[in-house]
């Protein structure tokens, strides 16, 4: 009786320290972002990267999605990550001013002409380390961008920038937030969630904005009027706790590793793009005023005071101590034309 019990309290030993060691295995991670849950942004890339990474893993690793601001703000989603308040965050460097300043020279007019590009330049300066020394503090994954931002009003026709003067238009970051000083607006800065209410109210007279989020974010139902001036681009990091990813075994530590880098910034690209040409025919089909500036560098009523802004951020960088920030423009050029002969 004693044996047979024995048996039994060894067998259930055994079951309980089997269970236990899968119960360690199995990991799951936090998501944060503040796209909406049924946005293509968020199904194509967010979700189709959470469910390629629990493949990868064996099902191992489970990550639960956070969207909408739902569990970090926009504005402090880097730093959530950080402090691990997420194990995985996904936001705009701007909306965190100051924080990544070298990085945001991908922002600047000129720089890239579409999502897919935008995405290929900014994950190439982080690869080659130009910009790396700026995310120390977490575990990048992949990096990416919108298509070209442009104007966005509700009553006003924007067909120089003579036309802007005085107008609160919201802007994404402060670099964008240069340029639109430099053209004669009032920018009036506020994350993308936000937008639709301030705009709807009279708290602004515009945006500025990619295609994409025109329709991403619902405001072609506001906006009558779009400049289609190609005036900044915005930049996004996913990137991951260190310490969440530390505690991973080594074989889920390979499951994300496999889904970094450029290959999931030109997934990003892509869906972006195509959002970039829905957004402009949703517009469009609605009967709405499209002005278009092609080359606006190039532009006599444009080129001046975006040049100017241009000059003013690598100035103002330079005067922070940033000695290198010319030279990660001029890479960020060179990735450009790079970039171009890839995706062409």
């Amino acid at each position: 009786m004693n044996r047979v019990l024995s048996r039994c309290l060894l067998a259930a030993s055994i079951a309980g320290l089997t269970a236990a060691s899968a119960a360690q295995a199995s990991t799951t991670l936090r998501m944060s972002h503040f796209w909406p849950d049924g946005s293509g942004i968020n199904q194509e890339i967010f979700q189709a990267w959470a469910d390629a990474v629990q493949e990868a893993s064996g099902g191992e690793i489970t990550i639960e999605n956070y969207p909408s601001q739902t569990l970090t703000r926009a504005d402090q989603a880097y730093q959530g990550a950080v402090n691990g308040i997420s194990d995985i965050a996904i936001t705009a460097q701007g909306y965190t001013a100051g924080r990544f300043p070298l990085s945001q020279i991908v922002e600047l007019p000129g720089v890239s002409d579409t999502a897919s590009q935008g995405a290929c330049i900014l994950q190439t300066l982080y690869d080659d380390g130009h910009i790396a020394s700026e995310y120390d503090d977490t575990k990048v994954l992949f990096m990416f961008t919108t298509g070209p931002g442009y104007l966005h009003t509700v009553d006003n026709d924007i067909q120089s920038p003579a036309d802007l003067s005085g107008l609160r238009i919201r802007r994404p970051t402060a670099v964008a937030g240069e340029m639109l000083e430099q053209l004669g607006a009032q920018p009036v800065g506020m994350p993308a969630p936000d937008i639709y209410t301030s705009l709807q109210r009279g708290v602004i007279d515009g945006l500025s904005f990619p295609w994409e989020g025109m329709k991403v974010f619902r405001l072609n139902e506001l906006a009558n009027y779009h400049t289609q001036v190609p005036f900044y681009s915005l930049i996004f990091v996913a990137t991951m706790n260190q310490r969440s990813f530390d505690r991973l075994s080594e074989e889920q530590q390979a499951a994300i590793e496999a889904n970094m880098g450029m290959q999931w910034s030109e997934v990003a690209g892509g869906v972006f793009d195509g959002l970039d040409e829905a957004g402009k025919q949703e517009a469009e089909e609605a009967g709405h005023t499209i002005r278009v500036i092609d080359n606006p560098l190039e532009h006599d009523d444009w080129a001046g005071p975006l040049k100017a802004g241009i000059e003013n951020y690598l100035s103002e960088l330079e005067g922070r101590g940033l000695d290198n920030a010319r030279e990660v423009y001029e890479a960020a050029m060179a990735a450009r034309e790079a970039c171009s002969v890839e995706q062409s």
